[in-house]
């Protein structure tokens, strides 16, 4: 984010343009009055990181926003996102994402293109791996998915969606993957489509920076048995429920609850729940701790003292289980906080930098993590 900062600072002296347009830059991401034109934005953030598996990574985290009905005030914002990055290992990661809200919110679309050739640390499957029973993985992934939400009545969406992956796995030292076996099933990959239906209840006062309202999701797919093999036959459901108080001057209260399973005779170790990311149970590497079924809860209090900046305090708690093993005990905490930087007021739209720390199991460090992204966590 400070890097952001800085070159959004620096634009007006480098770039050979009018005084008219460095003044509508600086406006545009420094003045605390809001664009009434309901005008498009755009945002390229840099990305910039360095870890030993992937050695220099560099690329761009672009974000275009704009709505669909200009003149219709309660039409929603629309965002087209993605990111490019390369490393000098030879690693790329690519995405392209859709969040359309037609005019009215009439229908609603969801579209992702992904093409990932990355290394992750697999630890094996359940809520009690080992730190070092870690193992560098290289993971090729290709992932296309396309849903579309029709309003049926007022807050109210029925949807229905498609979703294809396809993925490829090696050891980073070029030799098979040989994770230990427990409950790893098509360990060099496979391909699943699935198709899905979806019931949304939004009565939220927006989609970016929510300030009020509810919003729930449930949806369920299933995947046929198409691509025969060891490929994935069976389903996923999945539950998603948030609420948001207003507690007036700039306070928020957000509370978020979720559950996801993946059902099927042989569920392979990519298609399981992982616990931690960016926005569910923050602080925890994505993967460490996979299983057939996730359960998280989370409450984020959020204070934005002037229009441009807040700041936000989260907690959480969740954990990943067998079928019928749930055991409250195993449940895992995580705690952080976190500062935000709206680059876009008309539409609440922020670069989001947090912290979190979750558990410390024995003979490890407590386990923690970084992150910068765009827009709200929930």
């Amino acid at each position: 984010m400070v890097y952001f900062l800085v070159c959004a600072l620096l634009m007006p002296v480098l770039c050979p343009v009018s005084a008219f347009s460095q003044k509508k830059l600086i406006d545009r991401f420094f003045s605390n009055t809001k664009d009434s034109t309901r005008s498009a934005s755009f945002l390229p953030l840099p990305v910039l990181g360095y870890a030993q598996e992937t050695g220099l990574e560099f690329g761009v985290l672009p974000m275009y926003s704009f709505y669909t009905e200009r003149t219709d005030t309660l039409t929603r914002s629309s965002a087209i996102s993605g990111m490019a990055t390369y490393t000098t290992e030879k690693q790329s990661n690519f995405y392209i994402k859709t969040d359309l809200w037609l005019p009215f919110n009439k229908y609603h679309i969801l579209s992702e293109l992904r093409y990932k050739n990355f290394p992750f640390q697999f630890y094996g499957v359940g809520d009690r791996t080992r730190e070092e029973d870690r193992e560098l993985i290289t993971q090729q992934l290709f992932r296309a998915i396309g849903e579309v939400e029709k309003q049926v009545a007022r807050g109210a969406y029925t949807g229905a969606g498609i979703r294809y992956e396809n993925y490829r796995f090696r050891s980073a030292n070029q030799g098979p993957f040989l994770p230990n076996p427990y409950g790893v099933f098509d360990r060099d990959g496979g391909q699943v489509l699935y198709l899905g239906l979806s019931q949304i209840i939004d009565s939220r006062n927006t989609n970016t920076y929510t300030t009020g309202g509810t919003y729930i999701r449930l949806a369920y797919a299933y995947a046929p048995d198409l691509f025969g093999g060891d490929n994935f036959t069976g389903s996923s459901t999945k539950l998603d429920f948030r609420t948001f108080r207003d507690l007036r001057a700039g306070k928020v209260l957000g509370i978020q609850g979720i559950y996801q399973s993946v059902q099927g005779s042989r569920a392979p170790f990519y298609l399981l729940q992982e616990l931690g990311n960016d926005m569910m149970m923050r602080g925890y590497y994505t993967g460490r701790y996979r299983d057939q079924n996730l359960l998280a809860l989370q409450s984020e209090f959020r204070y934005r003292f002037i229009p441009r900046l807040g700041v936000a305090a989260f907690a959480a708690a969740g954990t990943v289980y067998g079928n019928r093993q749930l055991n409250f005990r195993d449940i895992k905490p995580a705690l952080g906080a976190g500062v935000r930087y709206f680059f876009d007021l008309d539409r609440g739209l922020s670069v989001r930098m947090d912290y979190a720390v979750g558990e410390k199991r024995a003979g490890e460090k407590r386990q923690s993590g970084f992150y910068l992204s765009l827009g709200e966590a929930f």
